[in-house]
């Protein structure tokens, strides 16, 4: 164990040695998610030339992208205590390279049962990859630090749409008869290779912990380690939370937060799965111009999750940040449900609704780690992943439904305002004030 006098005390060095640690993790750990992300939604880019080719109603294609969270959901918790154990390098680079496989046979699919199923494989290989990202970031960040990172990670996701949104637009424009498959297919195939390729440097390039990073000296291991150590006694002291693998499951907060996740995930997969076909119904059914169009919404919600995730850490306030962010989500879908309403006041309101779901994320992973370390923290963090991602399966599956027998978003949209504000209420429950001995953020 690393004792605190031994780390160096000169603030401009522990901001110096955390700045190393940034650079060297974090773009990297950026582009794996960006590359995570397309492979997970493309389909909804997909499903504009796909549906037709191989008949599939919105209530098939919903079900079918939802499944991924299924295979997710059973995966995660033994994924993330799987590696804790073997280190982040041996595990998140193999799992990276089977995702990428799996994506790109996807444009092997002919029929809604073959769907079904690389769908459902996809998530169960992809399952260790963000909830062990989230808390490999607890090997290296306390919580001071925690929300701007995972902010910085989440970005990602909104920037996937940013870069994907063009190159899918452009793939389903231009691609279709080359080498003699639809276009859709090539989607399904150049967007797997990257993540393939990723997954063999993943193998060489990442850290499993400070002690093992040879780019760091011993002052800084030094620095870093004591932190650490620092804020695991600081939780010890203060009876909070837990650090056994049953603690995680025995917290009611973790429990609660499996909602508030719910809800977040299944506005942010109703947004994702869904927002080419919206465009498509009320703007423009021009793939490569629906490709320009999701960038707005995402581009949008990139910078807003960064602006949030920093103001929140700086100020240490969690509660209002992420409540206020949910609030905002359910207004926006409640706002783009009014019957009649035009295409790009539609795109407006869900632009929004974008950027606060984003703006939620960024602040929502500084809750179970601040509660939770350890063995502990490993089980909690994938429990409310997988639990919370069940909204991917949700979600799309009920628009899909909804869409079939409305042929229209309005219930759909209203339906995701509800479950964001339920989300809203969750964490003002989950986050309000404890009595002496606990601690809220």
């Amino acid at each position: 164990m690393i004792n605190s006098p031994d780390v160096p005390p000169v603030s401009g060095f522990e901001t110096a040695t955390y700045r190393k640690v940034v650079w060297r993790l974090m773009p990297y750990l950026f582009l794996c998610y960006i590359l995570a992300y397309v492979d997970r939604v493309n389909v909804g880019f997909a499903k504009l030339q796909m549906q037709q080719d191989l008949h599939m109603s919105d209530s098939v294609y919903g079900l079918g992208a939802g499944i991924f969270f299924i295979g997710y959901f059973f995966f995660e918790v033994p994924s993330n205590v799987i590696m804790q154990k073997v280190g982040a390098r041996f595990w998140i680079g193999p799992i990276m390279i089977a995702w990428g496989v799996v994506s790109s046979c996807t444009m092997l699919v002919r029929s809604a049962t073959g769907f079904y199923a690389l769908r459902f494989l996809l998530g169960v290989v992809e399952s260790g990859f963000f909830p062990g990202v989230i808390l490999y970031l607890t090997f290296w960040f306390t919580s001071r630090h925690r929300a701007k990172m995972v902010a910085v990670f989440m970005s990602a996701i909104p920037l996937s749409g940013v870069v994907a949104g063009p190159i899918s637009g452009w793939i389903l424009g231009r691609m279709s008869g080359a080498g003699h498959l639809a276009a859709w297919q090539w989607l399904f195939l150049v967007e797997g290779i990257p993540s393939f390729l990723a997954g063999l440097i993943t193998l060489y390039f990442l850290t499993d912990n400070p002690a093992k990073a040879v780019w760091l000296d011993d002052a800084q291991k030094r620095l870093i380690l004591g932190r650490l150590q620092e804020e695991e006694e600081a939780k010890k002291r203060s009876g909070r939370g837990g650090h056994k693998f049953a603690d995680a499951f025995r917290n009611p907060a973790v429990w609660l937060l499996c909602v508030v996740y719910f809800g977040m995930t299944a506005g942010n997969y109703g947004i994702g799965f869904w927002l080419p076909q919206v465009i498509k119904d009320g703007i423009t059914s021009d793939p490569l111009v629906i490709g320009w169009i999701t960038v707005i919404p995402w581009a949008a919600a990139a910078a807003a999750m960064l602006v949030v995730g920093h103001h929140s850490d700086a100020t240490g306030e969690r509660r209002w940040h992420f409540s206020l962010s949910a609030i905002l989500v359910a207004v926006s879908f409640a706002a783009s449900a009014f019957p009649g309403i035009p295409g790009p006041l539609r795109l407006a309101a869900l632009t929004v609704a974008t950027v606060g779901i984003m703006s939620s994320f960024a602040v929502f992973w500084a809750l179970p780690t601040a509660i939770l370390s350890g063995t502990a923290a490993a089980a909690g963090i994938a429990w409310i992943n997988s639990v919370g991602n069940l909204g991917g399966w949700a979600s799309p599956y009920v628009v899909g439904a909804i869409r079939d027998r409305t042929h229209s978003m309005t219930l759909a949209l209203l339906a995701l305002s509800a479950v964001a504000l339920v989300a809203a209420l969750a964490a003002l429950v989950v986050t309000r004030p404890q009595p002496v001995g606990g601690e809220s953020r």
